[in-house]
């Protein structure tokens, strides 16, 4: 099993920026990611890490706004968004795939970007 607790959701105002936090534990894990889900729409990838020997990758919509990165003695991934729009409001989730799919989930973390 893998436990992941998500952090660091708020309302931010458009063009804002806002870090996520997501502590893992457990058993080891291949990668830990990050997915997301607006109200009536189906969850979406946001941007994935390998947690040792590779790097970030991302969904095209969010590269250059969205930074994930990892600290492996802390067992932490991040999540840096900037310059965020309404349209990046939604429920964020952080995900761990120990061997082909991502079967671990957190609760999840609220983003509400609105002036």
């Amino acid at each position: 099993q893998v436990q992941l607790v998500e952090s660091g959701g708020g309302l931010v105002q458009p063009g804002g920026s806002l870090r996520l936090s997501c502590a893992a534990s457990g058993r080891t894990f291949d990668r830990l990611a990050w997915f997301r889900q607006a109200p009536g729409k189906e969850r979406e990838f946001v941007a994935g890490i390998f947690w040792t020997g590779g790097g970030p990758y991302y969904s095209e919509a969010m590269k250059g706004r969205f930074t994930i990165s990892r600290d492996t003695a802390k067992n932490m991934v991040y999540l840096q968004m900037n310059i965020l729009k309404p349209e990046d409001t939604a429920v964020y989730y952080c995900a761990a795939m120990v061997t082909t799919s991502f079967d671990y989930w957190g609760q999840g973390t609220q983003v509400t970007v609105s002036s």
